[in-house]
């Protein structure tokens, strides 16, 4: 399954490290952060609690840039 998010990210450099730390996320089969469109798509791998995984990423997207925020 995958789902977009509405991220809160300041610059392109943060964006590529936020994609980074998603993608090594338990749960996560792939992810990709666009710094332009304010986007975050996460493709989920089969199974997982989508909800309790985006807690992950968000927590994991906070230890590159403390405010970021995902409308999850």
């Amino acid at each position: 399954m995958e789902k977009t998010y509405k991220i809160e990210v300041d610059c392109a450099n943060c964006a590529q490290k936020m994609e980074v730390a998603a993608k090594k996320t338990d749960g996560v089969a792939d992810a990709t952060v666009s710094f332009m469109t304010q986007k975050m798509k996460i493709s989920f791998e089969d199974g997982v609690d989508e909800k309790a995984v985006m807690k992950k990423v968000l927590k994991a997207c906070r230890k590159v840039e403390p405010d970021c925020e995902i409308e999850i």
